[in-house]
């Protein structure tokens, strides 16, 4: 779709929020200028983005949901560690927790980048199970109450966020 035709769609639902997600949007460059686009028209926007991409370009209207690969993804080398330093109190940052080694990286980039108190919220995400109990990396998923328990016990300023959608619908579901 052209951006202009997005636009329209946009307007035409009378929603007055709009979140631009689905992999990385930021891949395609134009997506900057559409979240823009979309803000001068009053709309609250939302960006989810892998954070693989440099957000300098984002208009600092945009409300930044940063996903901060861990090393049990097998992607964290992509991390673009400058966006830590773009983020402010409209914006979030989530970590998918593996095990362990991924709950101690993501208390150690809360410390390091100082995020309690300069981003609206922390979110720390299990691993859910993949369809036919499909290992993610090599990691079977992490039991909510664990991560739960990690938390509580480090008093750890963060959101435990399930993705509530796979408990709703069937997890293969896609567009919900």
């Amino acid at each position: 779709m052209l951006a202009g035709d997005v636009v329209a769609a946009v307007l035409s639902t009378g929603c007055p929020l709009v979140e631009l997600t689905g992999g990385e949007p930021f891949a395609q460059r134009a997506a900057f200028d559409l979240a823009r686009r979309l803000a001068d028209l009053g709309l609250t926007v939302m960006a989810e983005t892998s954070g693989a991409i440099d957000l300098s370009p984002c208009d600092p209207r945009v409300e930044i949901i940063l996903d901060v690969k861990t090393p049990g993804s097998g992607e964290s080398h992509r991390n673009v560690l400058s966006n830590l330093a773009l983020v402010d109190g409209n914006d979030e940052i989530k970590f998918v927790i593996t095990n362990r080694a991924d709950y101690d990286f993501a208390k150690s980039m809360i410390e390091e980048h100082r995020l309690v108190g300069r981003v609206r919220a922390i979110l720390l995400s299990p691993v859910f199970v993949q369809s036919g109990n499909a290992d993610i990396v090599g990691h079977s998923a992490l039991p909510p109450r664990q991560l739960a328990e990690w938390m509580l016990a480090d008093r750890l300023v963060a959101r435990l966020q399930l993705q509530i959608h796979k408990f709703i619908w069937d997890p293969n579901t896609r567009g919900v």
